[in-house]
């Protein structure tokens, strides 16, 4: 098989692979000029979370529900993704949202991502699908108290705005690891992801730490697609899978929950996806790993 199969010459393969070529230019000619790429903007500094470590005692940790949105940093200025690019949220949206920097999810509802997907993706916001997005918030980013003197900052700061579409996600305590996976299992029910935990006492810092953690049943984690191979057997002249590298630098291949459509038209080099899996091998690889989505980088 050829890299012709995918419609794009040797040498733009190469490129896309390395990362120097965006998708966008996959099918340009070696002839042609290529198009200087503008600078993207840096990506904010924002929390992280690790996994949850079972047998851990959750008493020292506020608790929330994982949700299944997109993540959204509010600047005091620009709402921004998770990258750092603008999204084209309408005025009246903006306009209502306190002068100071807010982390949270733009929510639609349980098993609803795709459509929000849609919805934050276009470049001219459509009012009537927009205020069908909630703006769930979970912390403020660079603010100085623990995390328990955070949440109530901003249960301060829904009340002031008073705004149906913007809210706190509700937190509460749970005192054991049992009523930690009861609760687990009454979220996973009602169509919930998972369960956040942040500990109480915790300064906000960026990046990872077990200041703040997730807990899901299956859980999953996020890899920078590096490139992209062929398949073979029934998925001649498709993607086959997907080389991923993890963000410790160790790459795997992903070759599984994909569809027949997404085999044709996969994830570009460059793109982070998230994928489920079920334990981590003695080299420190996912195990059983599978495809879920493509995450957006606008």
């Amino acid at each position: 098989m050829t890299p012709h199969h995918f419609g794009i010459t040797p040498l733009s393969l190469a490129l896309l692979c390395s990362g120097l070529l965006g998708p966008g230019l996959a099918n340009a000619t070696t002839a042609e000029p290529m198009a200087v790429k503008a600078q993207a903007p840096a990506a904010p500094a924002l929390m992280h979370a690790r996994l949850w470590h079972e047998g851990d005692n959750p008493s020292a940790y506020w608790v929330s529900e994982k949700l299944d949105g997109v993540r959204a940093f509010w600047d005091g200025q620009t709402l921004r993704f998770r990258s750092g690019l603008p999204i084209s949220a309408p005025d009246w949206f903006t306009a209502a949202l306190p002068k100071t920097a807010l982390d949270g999810e733009l929510w639609l509802g349980h098993g609803r991502f795709d459509k929000l997907s849609g919805i934050v993706r276009t470049q001219v916001p459509v009012t009537a699908d927009w205020h069908r997005v909630q703006y769930m918030l979970f912390d403020l980013p660079g603010a100085s108290g623990t995390f328990s003197e955070r949440a109530e900052r901003l249960k301060d700061l829904v009340a002031q705005a008073q705004q149906p579409w913007l809210q706190a996600v509700p937190q509460q305590r749970v005192r054991s690891a049992a009523g930690l996976h009861t609760l687990l299992r009454a979220r996973v029910k009602a169509g919930g992801e998972g369960l956040v935990l942040h500990h109480a006492n915790a300064l906000w810092a960026p990046g990872r730490s077990d200041a703040l953690l997730k807990l899901k049943f299956h859980p999953d984690d996020e890899a920078r697609v590096v490139a992209l191979l062929p398949g073979k057997g029934k998925h001649t002249g498709r993607m086959g899978a997907l080389l991923l590298e993890m963000p410790d630098g160790k790459r795997f291949s992903l070759g599984t929950g994909f569809t027949n459509a997404q085999r044709a038209d996969p994830p570009p080099v460059g793109s982070v996806v998230t994928y489920r899996y079920r334990g981590i091998t003695p080299k420190g690889l996912p195990r059983s790993a599978s495809f879920l989505r493509v995450q957006p980088q606008f």
